[in-house]
């Protein structure tokens, strides 16, 4: 059964309207009491979300606050149930100690006047007025959780822990006092299979957010700085954004191969192809623009796919990125259709110069030599194209592909486009035509 909501929880949850009118009726004395409190000033991601819970996982990039929210809700626990027990488990004791207590947003810092807790570093714990206690403990030594109760926990920075899955699992053995047990987890994502399976788990809550969320409070030279140094990059994504991208094994292209082929801006193209991989029924539609320069070197310019969308949508999502780019040609798969697809595009009314291609082989065995160009480097990418490269990501080698969506649709058309751009007739079957006109 979860836990009854405060008043102050209550009515920090009210729509803004209705929240100011209440706080104009709060008595001025204890006005300020309120205005300077955390629920009153957390945003609502950094509060523990309602309902049943036992795992209240934090995923947001870096300056998002979740040491703060970390804090608080210790703090508030600690509060509320006098004489339970916690556990404090950093990367490391030095993380633990000065991050998660000693750091500006640390356990020291946020607690109340008169609810301050005492520090006793020989024994690695703190102790509140009430009896509540916590121990700090390092995750670089696992066995440290073995033995110890715990009523509630706090685990920073889990995708740093040198050996997350086996700290993790000592600590939950350990987590059996009072009636509801509980963890809250806050960490900068990293691509581990155990935090993508931690955040799938039944009880486990999800709050996400970025850097940018909690820009109020951030130095107008530190956004700056990961504005310029990670924005575009799968890095960024990561760090800043707090997305839990993906490293999977044997995947024909990784995070900082496409990276390392980013720019911010394309050189004059001689020649620019829209890849176009349409589907067989209802469903998505990938469609990437490519261009290569004099040097041979191809570049990514755009990606217009749709998803879960009717023919005469894709086939004007494909006319207006032929038109927009001012592209030569369309290079369409017709394996599943190839009247439908042609009709299809004829429809749109367009003089559209369409090269058919059938496809021979899987589409994992197509990306293959097109991977080999991105190592060769032979292909740029223009900025950040996130959806396509996480279906790039997700293709395996030597068949397979465990990226998002049933199909990588994208990363097909990518594919037709690069083909036809580096590789010429390779494992294609062409046949141009103009359509419309």
């Amino acid at each position: 059964m979860g836990r009854e909501l405060s008043m102050m929880e209550r009515l920090v949850r009210l729509p803004h309207p209705e929240r100011e009118a209440l706080l104009r009726d709060i008595p001025p004395r204890d006005r300020l009491a309120v205005l300077k409190s955390w629920p009153w000033t957390a945003r609502p991601s950094q509060l523990a979300p309602d309902g049943d819970w036992t795992v209240w996982l934090i995923l947001a990039g870096r300056g998002f606050g979740k040491t703060r929210a970390g804090a608080e809700w210790v703090t508030a626990m600690a509060r509320a149930h006098g004489g339970s027990r916690f556990a404090l488990v950093g990367a490391t004791q030095h993380d633990a100690v000065s991050v998660m207590l000693e750091g500006e947003s640390g356990l020291l810092a946020v607690a109340p006047e008169n609810f301050g807790p005492v520090w006793k570093a020989t024994k690695r714990q703190l102790h509140w007025p009430n009896g509540a206690m916590a121990t700090l403990i390092s995750a670089v030594e696992p066995d440290q959780l073995r033995g110890p109760q715990f009523h509630f926990a706090w685990c920073d920075e889990i995708a740093a822990w040198p050996k997350p899955k086996e700290a993790w699992d000592n600590l939950r053995m350990g987590l059996r006092l009072g009636a509801e047990p509980r963890v809250v987890v806050t960490t900068t994502p990293r691509p581990l299979p155990f935090l993508r399976s931690l955040a799938t788990q039944p009880g486990v809550q999800v709050s996400r957010g970025s850097t940018y969320d909690n820009r109020a409070n951030l130095p107008a030279s530190f956004l700056a700085d990961v504005t310029t140094g990670y924005a575009g990059t799968s890095l960024g994504r990561q760090e800043v954004m707090g997305e839990l991208l993906e490293a999977r094994e044997g995947a024909l292209w990784g995070r900082d191969g496409l990276d390392s082929c980013r720019i911010a801006s394309a050189p004059e193209l001689t020649r620019i192809v829209v890849g176009v991989d349409p589907p067989a029924g209802p469903g998505g539609c990938g469609i990437v623009v490519a261009g290569v320069d004099a040097r041979g070197v191809a570049h990514v310019i755009g990606d217009a796919s749709l998803r879960a969308v009717k023919p005469e949508l894709w086939a004007a999502a494909v006319a207006a990125a032929y038109a927009r780019f001012a592209a030569d040609r369309i290079v369409v798969e017709v394996n599943n259709g190839g009247d439908m697809v042609e009709s299809t595009l004829r429809a749109t009314g367009l003089a559209l110069p369409v090269k058919q291609v059938r496809a021979s082989r899987g589409k994992v065995a197509r990306a293959e030599p097109v991977s080999a160009l991105y190592g060769a480097g032979r292909v740029r990418h223009v900025g950040l194209f996130s959806e396509l490269e996480d279906e790039m990501c997700g293709l395996i080698l030597g068949g397979g592909y465990v990226g998002p969506g049933t199909s990588p649709d994208r990363a097909d058309a990518l594919v037709w486009a690069l083909t036809e751009l580096l590789l010429g007739e390779a494992g294609a079957r062409p046949g141009l035509r103009v359509l419309g006109g």
